[in-house]
């Protein structure tokens, strides 16, 4: 069961936890976050979900599977080069249907670790459906995203015992998804692959005008699926309009076997991207100004300057970059700006933000220039 109502993002703003919730999560965190007796310790992923103002370790073998109504924090260490310090990246990520408690409490854990991390973490806002590139590049099978949470009473179930569920797949090159849809004949398509999952019946749904990228990651989630369940689980793969009678429990369980929406009712795959954009976040003059600097091909990397906080509208993704001699109130504004910049600017609500230091840019960064 879902939680009641969907949280929108739009309406929230990173910067302001609110006093209340801080104490809380001060107060859930009294005595030290275990959390942080292993965070960065080693190269490698770690993953934690949101649970009652603090964070739970996600079991590994669940990595990549989120649940719509939780939210999640993931922290990314590794090495640029051989032999080089550590490098981190952190992501929280909000489920459509988290609560505002949950998100807030991520958002403002996120900054306690970028804090025990020295300040070193690259920070990600990552929101259901509109994960950044990078946060998929961690999961080989992509992300799973399934219907329920943490206050939805979901426990662990044997896999004869699965309710069917019907998951979607969707997209193309660095940007296919896996989400869980509704169960009935009405969510297919023929431009997408659909995995039908219960338990211990497997049906894949190749749409006819499906991509060959979104088949090969359907089959990929479907052997992870027979892998968890110990490679009990019966596979069936079809092709729109050559299903045989072991398709009619397929079928069946949709509603009746019937016509199916086009390729096109079923949207486009690509990410549609707007035009690039570079504003200046600066108190030089005694008073916090945010006042644009370039846009299209005029946005040039030589145009940051280390003094100040600039925010990038790369046209998927908003970047913060905050300059090594940003004043604090700069370095304390700088999230806060490219949230409200999506508001203000009328962005889509659900665009990635993320923070990077001076002298500690990744190669997206890199690459939106």
């Amino acid at each position: 069961m879902l939680k009641p109502k969907t949280l929108q993002i739009s309406e929230t703003n990173i910067a302001n936890l609110g006093s209340d919730l801080e104490k809380k999560v001060r107060e859930a965190a009294a005595h030290g976050d275990p959390a942080w007796k292993v965070a960065g310790k080693e190269i490698g992923l770690l993953v934690w979900r949101i649970e009652k103002f603090t964070m739970k370790a996600w079991p590994k073998n669940q990595y990549g599977q989120f649940y719509s109504g939780d939210s999640y924090i993931i922290l990314n260490t590794y090495q640029k080069t051989p032999g080089a310090p550590f490098s981190y990246d952190v992501h929280f990520w909000l489920g459509d249907h988290t609560t505002q408690d949950e998100y807030g409490t991520a958002a403002y854990k996120t900054v306690e670790l970028d804090d025990y991390l020295g300040g070193l973490p690259v920070e990600y806002r990552e929101t259901q459906g509109n994960e950044s590139r990078r946060f998929l590049s961690y999961f080989k099978d992509s992300i799973r995203i399934l219907e329920g949470g943490v206050e939805s009473g979901f426990h662990h179930v044997k896999p004869e015992e699965y309710k069917p569920r019907l998951l979607h797949v969707k997209g193309s090159g660095q940007n296919l998804r896996v989400a869980q849809t509704h169960l009935t004949r009405d969510a297919l398509n023929s431009g997408d692959v659909f995995i039908l999952d219960k338990g211990l019946t497997v049906f894949q749904f190749n749409g006819a005008k499906s991509a060959g990228a979104e088949r090969m990651k359907a089959a990929q989630v479907v052997r992870a699926i027979d892998d968890e369940r110990g490679s009990k689980v019966t596979i069936h793969v079809a092709e729109e309009g050559t299903e045989d009678a072991v398709f009619d429990d397929f079928w069946t369980t949709l509603g009746g076997k019937g016509a199916i929406k086009s390729a096109e009712e079923g949207g486009s795959d690509k990410v549609v991207q707007t035009v690039k954009r570079l504003y200046r976040l600066s108190d030089a003059s005694g008073q916090l100004t945010f006042t644009q600097v370039a846009e299209a091909t005029a946005v040039k990397r030589n145009l940051l300057v280390s003094a100040d906080v600039f925010i990038l509208d790369d046209g998927g993704s908003i970047w913060a970059w905050v300059g090594k001699g940003a004043s604090a109130q700069e370095k304390s504004k700088a999230l806060a700006y490219a949230d409200l910049y999506l508001k203000n600017y009328n962005r889509p609500p659900l665009t990635p933000i993320s923070r990077v230091l001076e002298g500690g840019e990744n190669e997206q960064f890199e690459a939106a220039f």
